[in-house]
């Protein structure tokens, strides 16, 4: 998810990238085995209450939060969150939407988002979003670890813990925890799904 870029050879804005999400996230031992479980606990227990997830996607992350709104700019993704009954928006229809008012949320999540463009411009959209979120609330930033960050040609930046707390100083942002979910660390080079969780503190 961004605002005005370059394309790239490997872009996320297409009806192509969305249909490379749906047909990863639909695998059938996915859902026989329900690999979300673990990812949904993790979400639940950061009680982030109305929550403003930025590069949403497909939804999956939204579908777990008890209240959360979504925004992404590949239209076909935000007709894919809605046709799940989840609400999400265009980056220009989120600004027009009844959600685009100051400290309107309590927490904003960017999962496997600031992976995917240049330090710069990460800091350019979350900066953006960032006024929706009120003082005192959170800000976490979830990003692939070895093996996730090398199964998708559209990553351009490896944001591990020390990249990541980088971003959210130079965004104004306290860092309160970062830990490695849902394995330790180690495993990082090994499981696709392993994530650098980052917690902050919005000002």
């Amino acid at each position: 998810m961004s605002q005005a870029r370059p394309a790239r050879p490997t872009e996320t804005a297409g009806e192509d990238y969305t249909d490379r999400l749906q047909r990863l996230g639909g695998a059938r031992w996915k859902q026989m085995l329900d690999v979300q479980a673990p990812y949904r606990w993790n979400l639940r227990r950061l009680k982030l209450g109305k929550t403003l997830d930025v590069g949403s996607g497909l939804g999956r992350n939204l579908a777990n939060l008890e209240d959360g709104v979504g925004v992404d700019h590949n239209p076909t993704s935000v007709a894919h969150s809605r046709a799940a009954g989840l609400e999400a928006y265009t980056i220009e229809e989120f600004k027009e939407s009844p959600h685009a008012r100051p400290g309107a949320f309590d927490s904003l999540l960017a999962a496997h988002l600031l992976e995917h463009m240049p330090a710069e411009e990460a800091r350019e959209v979350i900066s953006s979003y960032l006024p929706y979120v009120r003082s005192g609330g959170q800000a976490v930033f979830i990003t692939p670890q070895e093996r996730g960050y090398a199964s998708d040609a559209s990553h351009v930046r490896f944001v591990d813990f020390a990249e990541a707390a980088k971003t959210c100083e130079a965004l104004g942002l306290t860092v309160t925890k970062q830990y490695s979910f849902p394995f330790p660390r180690a495993l990082g080079k090994l499981f696709t799904y392993n994530e650098f969780v980052t917690v902050t503190r919005v000002p």
